[in-house]
């Protein structure tokens, strides 16, 4: 089934705490792509990106969902983990802030990642 998969996953979360099951979703289905041996590209934006700094993936609860610290866990390890330079700056956070393995980066490298040949994204 591998083989009929899009070359690279770009999955961007918009939502964070405030609409916890659309966040979740994200979260799931981009490490659920890793997992599989996907290439993936994960970006938070909005306030998704709060849960690029140490401890806020612990504060996310939704019942009967995967743990956000174990999803994050796994996109940092098999796949790549943005914040969104302008979120992040509306939201006073900066490069030193972030967990070890999110870089921040703008919407140009949003879009050559999405451009990239054999590219699929997915906005939740």
């Amino acid at each position: 089934m591998l083989s009929r998969m899009a070359r690279m996953l770009v999955v961007k979360a918009t939502a964070g705490s405030d609409a916890p099951e659309r966040c979740s979703q994200a979260f799931t289905v981009a490490s659920t792509a890793a997992v599989a041996g996907v290439d993936v590209s994960f970006w938070m934006t909005g306030e998704s990106t709060w849960f690029a700094l140490p401890s806020k993936a612990g504060e996310f609860d939704l019942p009967h969902a995967a743990p956000l610290p174990e999803l994050l866990g796994i996109l940092l390890e098999a796949g790549r983990v943005t914040a969104c330079t302008q979120c992040a700056a509306r939201r006073g956070i900066t490069p030193e802030d972030v967990l070890p393995g999110i870089r921040i980066a703008g919407a140009a490298v949003f879009v050559e990642e999405v451009m990239a040949d054999g590219a699929q994204a997915l906005v939740y």
